[in-house]
C-alpha cells in the first residue's frame, strides 16, 4: 500500500469472490423470491430464498440426496440427477406455495445446457413459474441419461413417476 493516502478495504464477501453485490441488489429490487441451484462435484442444491428486513430466509430447499429415497442410486452430480433434483424441488414448492421465482446463480459460470439449467428445467417441468429463454436447456436425451446408458434411462423415467406421484 502507498503511504500517506486513503485506501478503503472492500467487503470480505466481495474481495473473496463469492458476492456480487450489484447484481444481489438488482435481484432483490425485483421483489421476488430467488431461485438459487448451487452444484458441487457430487451434488446439487436448490433453494428459494425470500429476502426480508436486509437477512435472506431459505423458504425451500432440497438437494440431490433426496433422490435415494426415491431409488436412484447413480451419481447425483450429472445432468439426469440435477433434472430430478430440480422436479422434486418443483414439486416442494409448488405444495408450499411458491410458484413463481427469479433465477440466481451467483457466481458460478454459466454454462448453456450445463446441469444447472438442467436443475432449472426440471423446476419448469414440474410447474414453477421462472423467467428463461429455451435454448439453454440440454437436450432431452442428454436429460434422461441416454448418453450415459439405457440403464439410467430406464430408472430415470421410474424415478419421475414416483416424484409425480408423490
Amino acid at each position: 500500500m502507498a503511504k500517506n493516502r486513503s485506501y478503503t478495504v472492500k467487503v470480505k464477501r466481495k474481495r473473496n469472490k463469492k458476492t456480487d453485490y450489484n447484481l444481489r441488489l438488482k435481484l432483490i429490487k425485483s421483489g421476488k423470491q430467488r431461485l438459487l441451484i448451487r452444484k458441487s462435484l457430487k451434488n446439487i442444491l436448490i433453494q428459494v430464498v425470500k429476502s426480508e428486513d436486509s437477512r435472506d430466509k431459505v423458504v425451500i430447499s432440497c438437494h440431490s440426496r433426496e433422490l435415494k429415497k426415491f431409488g436412484w442410486g447413480y451419481n447425483l452430480g450429472n445432468i439426469p440427477s440435477a433434472y430430478l433434483t430440480g422436479f422434486l424441488f418443483g414439486k416442494k414448492a409448488l405444495k408450499k406455495g411458491v410458484k413463481e421465482a427469479i433465477l440466481d446463480l451467483g457466481l458460478q459460470k454459466s454454462v448453456v445446457k450445463s446441469r444447472l439449467y438442467s436443475a432449472l428445467k426440471g423446476c419448469i417441468d414440474a410447474g414453477l413459474n421462472v423467467p428463461h429463454n429455451p435454448k439453454i436447456f440440454p437436450n432431452e436425451e442428454r436429460i434422461k441419461g441416454s448418453h450415459i446408458n439405457n440403464e439410467i434411462k430406464n430408472k430415470f423415467e421410474e424415478v419421475k413417476k414416483k416424484i409425480e406421484n408423490g
